[in-house]
């Protein structure tokens, strides 16, 4: 099984980048792989309407704007 540890969104010449890393875990639950990486570019518009939903909430909430 593999479980999301972290996601990150961040802005490149292609676009709107997603970075993220997960652990692949075993049926008997030993950890197979920890920190493996990997990207993407959004380029669904659902997608990027969630991600600036993401970016407006913590504009309101967390910075006052």
């Amino acid at each position: 099984m593999k479980i999301l540890t972290s996601v990150t969104q961040f802005t490149t010449g292609e676009g709107t980048r997603i970075s993220f890393t997960y652990s692949e875990i075993g049926e008997n639950g030993n950890i197979i792989s920890q920190n493996n990486k990997a990207s993407f570019i959004a380029l669904d518009n659902d997608l990027l309407n969630h991600i600036n939903a993401i970016k407006q909430y913590i504009n309101t909430n967390h910075l006052g704007v």
